[in-house]
């Protein structure tokens, strides 16, 4: 990469100026040393940015060479990897492009100043675009991610529910059916009796079976609880977007459903903020109180008016099905409030 771009920037010297006054070889060794830092763009983005700008300066002894831009590429560069503190490199770039200006022959007013300014400016902007534009992609990415495993354990949860209810009952009246009729023949035949006594042993067997690979179904298919708020708010968190995990009331363990049930509300809330809110900061507050558990999820992006989507009518059912309630809608200052209350004894899921 680096030979191709110091040829391109030599024969684009060479187009411009045909045969420049220093000659070929300053203006190869030019070109070489400007594209060199590409090497190191990815280690130390922001060193190789300045180390090219500082080539290009030298490089402006040459009529026509165009170094500046492998100098502006690598600022767009530095820009969209460098994650801690880029006010360095909208600095670096902006002085940059203003030594840059100076030292060109003619000399620069106020206006020629200020479009210098924005020339340094603009490849840092494209760069923070492109990463957020990155940011937002991954974090799609483990929402669908997230998504389609809840989707596969609540089908092997409620698969491994069907089997149990359907096979297991059957099973149960094979087995009591064979022991009644064994115990009215008590005695009269005995090879029914052998027969009816290996149903009955068999039957058994394969209830006991079934139901062990159930508990094997469910337990490579645990779905998540409210104890692993931390861990869900870690996974959407990104540097523009930041999510706050807050707990009061701790106790005794809640039960399955239930934390189950507030996990997936908060869950579902915390996805509708990422994808549709535009918000910085996520407030998740879990407070447990004796009888029940209150859930608040705001953020401070805008509110979503409209129509009830599906997310919010499925936390709303959740909710529901253990007796308790959700509210979902615009906050008292500003952004999006998700409000739910699960009480302890509710019922088991359906």
């Amino acid at each position: 990469m680096v030979v191709i771009a110091s040829i391109v920037l030599i024969a684009v010297t060479l187009l411009e100026t045909r045969f420049p006054a220093p000659g070929l070889p300053v203006v190869a060794g030019l070109s070489l040393a400007g594209c060199l830092p590409v090497l190191i763009w990815r280690r130390l983005p922001l060193t190789a940015a300045v180390l090219s700008a500082g080539v290009a300066l030298v490089g402006m002894v040459v009529p026509g060479w165009p170094g500046r831009l492998v100098a502006t590429c690598l600022f767009c560069a530095a820009a969209a990897h460098r994650t801690r503190r880029p006010w360095l490199v909208l600095a670096a770039s902006v002085v940059w492009v203003v030594i840059y200006g100076t030292l060109l022959p003619q000399s620069i007013g106020a206006a020629t100043l200020t479009d210098l300014i924005v020339l340094g400016v603009a490849p840092v902007a494209v760069g923070r675009m492109l990463r957020l534009h990155a940011e937002r992609a991954a974090q799609a990415a483990r929402l669908d991610h997230a998504e389609a495993r809840r989707a596969l354990a609540e089908e092997r949860a409620g698969l491994a529910r069907d089997v149990h209810d359907s096979v297991g009952h059957h099973l149960t009246a094979i087995r009591i059916q064979a022991t009644a009729t064994r115990r009215a023949l008590r005695g009269r035949t005995p090879a029914a009796d052998k027969a009816l006594g290996t149903i009955a042993d068999l039957s058994s067997s394969a209830l006991e079976e079934v139901r062990a690979l159930l508990d094997t179904l469910r337990e490579t298919s645990v779905e998540p609880d409210q104890e692993d708020l931390e861990e869900l708010a870690r996974r959407l968190s990104t540097p523009h977007l930041r999510i706050a995990v807050h707990r009061t009331g701790h106790g005794t363990p809640l039960p399955p459903d239930v934390s189950r049930t507030v996990y997936r509300i908060v869950q579902e809330a915390l996805t509708n903020a990422a994808r549709h809110s535009g918000a910085t900061e996520v407030d998740v507050r879990v407070r447990r109180g004796r009888a029940a558990v209150a859930v608040s999820i705001s953020d401070n992006g805008h509110a979503r008016a409209g129509a009830e989507g599906r997310g919010i009518r499925g936390m709303r059912e959740r909710a529901q099905r253990h007796g308790g309630t959700l509210t979902a809608g615009p906050g008292p200052r500003h952004g999006w409030l998700v409000e739910a209350t699960v009480p302890m004894d509710a019922p088991p899921e359906l």
